[in-house]
């Protein structure tokens, strides 16, 4: 490893997105992912990439489509509702097989929402927030230094399988500053590109990007393709954390800030004698099922702790298949739940 710098979460997003090899950002300010496009703003010009502010939440992921058309390492960030506007853009560019990372840090909603910490958007990255069948890798970091080793990874798995990646954090882990050590060089994947549409120069057929495939059998041809790929990544691109979980009592699933949150409940769990594990999913998309699977005997119960309603929790209740009771606490509006109200919860679930 290389320099350690005291960042901004957001600050950290787009500085890894550079040394990723990103030369195009095309972006829209909302609260609270502004940072992400002021650094960039500041900072491409010196990499001879291209800044634009587009009109619109809109403007800004079909521009990403553009981009990404011509081959180019290219991204878009917002938050919540910004992201909702960019959906028909996404379900297109996802159509299109078109390599682009997407972050969304996300408010509290729905609506406009809070700038606070929430993870209400769950739903729309993992099960697909726009039209048709289509998925994305979605990432969900849980500190500064994962939003820069996630962000470069997002990059490398958008070209290896031609796919769109989201990166999803919140408010707090937007906003918040830690020291982030850098590599000396990123390991970058290297992609064939021989499909993007560059000009032919005459001395090649003519590529094609496009999302439109009006034939029924060429549609459902199309289709068959994209859910192979996405088996592909469901076989070799699940990331997952297991903490403390041999002979738990209890073990929670929570991601992003919430998980942190979790390995202090752990710390204060063991002084009263009660044994608390953790599974985060690094991936929210593909889900890593086999973790739970594996450990789906070793607790009295498991609890998914979340800033929604409960989204994650059917994904925990899918993986675990009714083995064991699946419980569940959240918080909504931007509020976090205490250490205490997540420990008390769990002192419930095992009286």
């Amino acid at each position: 490893m290389g320099e350690k710098i005291l960042m901004k979460g957001n600050e950290a997003i787009a500085e890894a997105a550079l040394r990723a090899g990103c030369r195009f950002y095309f972006g829209y300010p909302i609260t609270p992912q502004t940072e992400v496009a002021h650094y960039f703003a500041k900072k491409m010009g010196q990499y001879g990439g291209t800044f634009i502010q587009a009109e619109s939440e809109i403007a800004a992921m079909n521009m990403v489509y553009g981009a990404a058309s011509a081959g180019a390492r290219c991204m878009t960030s917002s938050s919540s509702p910004g992201i909702s506007l960019k959906q028909e853009a996404i379900s297109y560019a996802a159509c299109a097989e078109l390599p682009a990372v997407v972050v969304n840090i996300m408010r509290a909603g729905p609506g406009l929402g809070g700038i606070q910490a929430a993870q209400g958007d769950y739903f729309q990255a993992t099960k697909g927030g726009g039209h048709g069948d289509y998925r994305m890798v979605v990432l969900a970091p849980s500190s500064v230094q994962e939003l820069y080793e996630l962000t470069v990874e997002a990059f490398n798995i958008a070209d290896r399988y031609r796919t769109l990646c989201m990166i999803v954090g919140d408010g707090m882990l937007g906003q918040m500053m830690e020291g982030v050590e850098f590599k000396d060089k990123e390991e970058l994947f290297q992609a064939d590109k021989s499909w993007a549409a560059t000009g032919t120069k005459m001395e090649r057929e003519h590529n094609y990007i496009t999302s439109i495939y009006i034939e029924p059998d060429v549609l459902e041809k199309h289709n068959l393709k994209l859910q192979e790929k996405y088996r592909t990544i469901k076989e070799n691109e699940a990331r997952v954390e297991v903490y403390n979980c041999e002979d738990a009592d209890v073990i929670v699933a929570a991601y992003g800030t919430v998980s942190r949150i979790i390995k202090n409940v752990i710390k204060s769990a063991a002084e009263e004698g009660i044994k608390v594990g953790l599974i985060r999913p690094i991936t929210l998309w593909p889900f890593p099922t086999e973790a739970f699977e594996k450990y789906a005997d070793v607790p009295k119960a498991f609890l998914s702790v979340e800033l929604s309603a409960g989204q994650m929790i059917e994904d925990v209740r899918l993986a675990l298949n009714g083995k064991k009771p699946v419980h569940f606490h959240g918080r909504m509006g931007g509020m976090v739940p205490t250490q205490k109200e997540i420990l008390d919860k769990i002192k419930d679930i095992l009286k």
